[in-house]
């Protein structure tokens, strides 16, 4: 099954998306790059070669009361998709099919397409879930997105950035599609990957001189929220 991640990034190419330019395209990711991406939030989210966050901005008045007007929202709301089960049966579908990532994506297509007009905290792009103790899935929080060109100005209007910070995957270097591909994503130099978020690889350049493809950024805004265990406005930073 090709996963969701696939259909999302076609949508954005046909739709356009605002503040692309031609030399810096959305282009679909295969199944490897998106799994790759969906292990990258798994992990602690700091600014690096291959992601770019918000800045963080001083705290002006009514930030923390739209912040927890939020929280709020998608407690109340968001708690019936406790059940997976009960999440798939209103459209959510796992981003990467068989993904065994530590946080998992299940996404709605049709909320994330909404989400290009601005943010519902009852209509998150995803939901987040975790493999608890027992091995089943449990809901910890929600992902919101935004347009890959939206300023940030604009995702403040969504989400105050002095309360969070959204992030996106950038100059990601993956091998080319086509025979070898799943191999490639195995190779090392001088100790590091040389492919993918760890690599120390972040220019066209230096793409090119591997045989890989490089990719300017992956989709598009994303912020994580989680219910519990850290502050829900905030995912790992």
């Amino acid at each position: 099954m090709r996963p969701l991640a696939i259909a999302v990034s076609a949508l954005l190419l046909a739709r356009g998306c605002a503040g692309n330019t031609a030399s810096d395209p959305v282009e679909p990711p295969d199944d490897q790059t998106t799994a790759a991406a969906e292990h990258a939030m798994s992990d602690a989210m700091v600014e690096s070669l291959h992601m770019r966050l918000t800045t963080l901005r001083p705290r002006a008045p009514g930030d923390l009361a739209r912040a927890d007007s939020v929280r709020e929202v998608m407690r109340r709301e968001l708690g019936r998709y406790g059940d997976v089960r009960v999440a798939e049966a209103d459209g959510f579908r796992q981003f990467v099919a068989g993904a065994a990532a530590p946080v998992q994506h299940y996404t709605k297509l049709r909320w994330w397409i909404q989400a290009r007009a601005g943010l519902d905290a009852s209509r998150p792009s995803s939901l987040l879930y975790r493999r608890g103790a027992d091995g089943k899935l449990e809901l910890v929080g929600a992902m919101f997105t935004a347009p890959p060109g939206a300023t940030e100005d604009e995702l403040n209007a969504r989400l105050p950035l002095s309360i969070t910070r959204w992030h996106q995957h950038v100059n990601w270097c993956t091998p080319r599609i086509g025979p070898g591909m799943r191999e490639r994503w195995r190779e090392t130099r001088d100790g590091h990957p040389v492919f993918g978020p760890r690599s120390p690889i972040a220019t066209r350049e230096a793409c090119d001189a591997v045989d890989g493809r490089f990719r300017p950024r992956l989709l598009g805004w994303m912020v994580h929220m989680m219910f519990a265990g850290e502050d829900p406005m905030e995912h790992h930073h």
